[in-house]
């Protein structure tokens, strides 16, 4: 069953969904906005793969693997610094509506999947999606989260239907086929991409005089995300730690200076 929704609002969008009877979506805990009297919600530790109500086989074997399952779900959300719990919503006796939105001013984007194609995001970029949608954590990898920063942790969307995604400032949507098959944006421009697209990190410029002044003087400290493949990619226009260096200077407390990324103080 398809999820209806629609995305409204500019500077900071939000998604309204509506349900219909018995259809569940589910959120990070505090992407919930408002819902109708005829919406239940629900709290749960495990995602969707883990939970709906139905129990493992197996007697006490099962009640087991399934809490052993939601644990190791909890551990990873964990790590990776992502919400504990997921919020529930279904609609009973009727069709119902529920609002999300994300934590910054940005746009949303509703991502539908096919069973084909799994879709990746960076951390903090879900928002809500169907119940037959599975969330989990994938690791970029040792050497390319050391070096990206944001690209070491990735949110993992598999399974059937709509999930929708927040980012901050305007998208741009790519295809890094339609530019000889590789594109390099800041770390912490990244979205969400396709799988299929190959992620990694490289450092800007070499060990040599221009290089160290693209590290130290250009804004975008000593790595490069990188993309490479065919297939679609998501792009904002705004970065987090653009926005936090924004907010200290106007606040008195900026102590970037000219030396951009590189040696920005990240103290409060």
């Amino acid at each position: 069953m398809t999820l209806q929704q629609e995305i409204v609002g500019n500077a900071m969008q939000m998604a309204v969904v509506n349900l219909q009877p018995g259809q569940t979506v589910y959120c990070e805990a505090g992407k919930f906005l408002f819902k109708t009297t005829n919406v239940t919600m629900e709290t749960r530790l495990s995602g969707p793969s883990n939970s709906g109500g139905q129990q493992q086989g197996g007697g006490m074997g099962g009640l087991l693997r399934q809490a052993m399952g939601t644990a190791m779900q909890v551990g990873q959300r964990m790590l990776a610094g992502e919400s504990l719990a997921f919020q529930y919503f279904t609609s009973q006796g009727g069709q119902g509506t529920v609002g999300f939105a994300g934590v910054l001013p940005g746009e949303m984007r509703a991502l539908e999947l096919d069973g084909t194609r799994a879709w990746f995001a960076e951390k903090d970029a879900f928002v809500a999606a169907e119940s037959t949608v599975d969330f989990g954590i994938a690791f970029a990898g040792g050497r390319t989260g050391m070096s990206g920063g944001e690209g070491f942790v990735l949110e993992k969307f598999t399974g059937y239907g709509t999930v929708i995604i927040a980012g901050a400032g305007n998208f741009i949507d790519l295809n890094p086929a339609d530019f000889g098959g590789r594109i390099e944006v800041d770390t912490g421009c990244v979205v969400a991409f396709e799988e299929g697209i190959q992620y990694g990190v490289q450092r800007v410029g070499g060990l040599n005089r221009q290089g160290i002044m693209n590290a130290v003087f250009g804004g975008e400290g000593l790595s490069l995300a990188t993309l490479e493949g065919n297939g679609r990619v998501i792009l904002q226009s705004l970065t987090i730690e653009s926005l936090a260096n924004a907010l200290k200077k106007a606040q008195g407390g900026d102590k970037q200076g000219p030396t951009g990324g590189l040696f920005s103080s990240h103290a409060g």
